[in-house]
């Protein structure tokens, strides 16, 4: 295996496994808008939005989660990813500055490195070429 096919190979599991990651809260917005609205009221201090903007803004992340998983319009989905996730993360700072304090939990840590991961993708996204649509366009 030769360098480049090493580094293709480990950004396409790196692109596979954030995608995965990410949509299961896009998911959660579709199949569990209740519960969706109560993450947003608690993190976001948004209470007002209703099952049907959840389930829309659900299904628009969906789409931007495939785009990306497929490596389709790299710029463009990879930084829609990266902001939607360092939106999220922001979110959740009391429990990653505070990760002891009573309510938190430690698992808001695990944000930190999927931020990290999706960074690297978007820096190295001209790389990402292993079963991706825009391929043949950074060759």
């Amino acid at each position: 295996m030769t360098k480049d096919t090493r580094l293709e190979a480990s950004l396409l599991l790196m692109r596979l496994a954030v995608a995965a990651f990410l949509l299961v809260w896009a998911l959660d917005k579709v199949i569990a808008p209740d519960h969706a609205k109560a993450v947003f009221s608690h993190f976001y201090t948004v209470s007002d939005l209703s099952p049907q903007i959840l389930v829309g803004l659900g299904f628009a992340q969906i789409g931007i989660i495939a785009a990306f998983a497929a490596g389709f319009a790299r710029f463009w989905t990879y930084g829609a990813v990266l902001l939607m996730h360092a939106a999220s993360t922001a979110a959740t700072y009391t429990h990653l500055i505070r990760p002891w304090a009573e309510g938190s939990q430690l698992l808001f840590w695990a944000a930190v490195p999927v931020l990290a991961a999706i960074i690297a993708l978007f820096l190295l996204r001209d790389w990402d070429r292993m079963l991706s649509i825009d391929a043949a366009r950074s060759r």
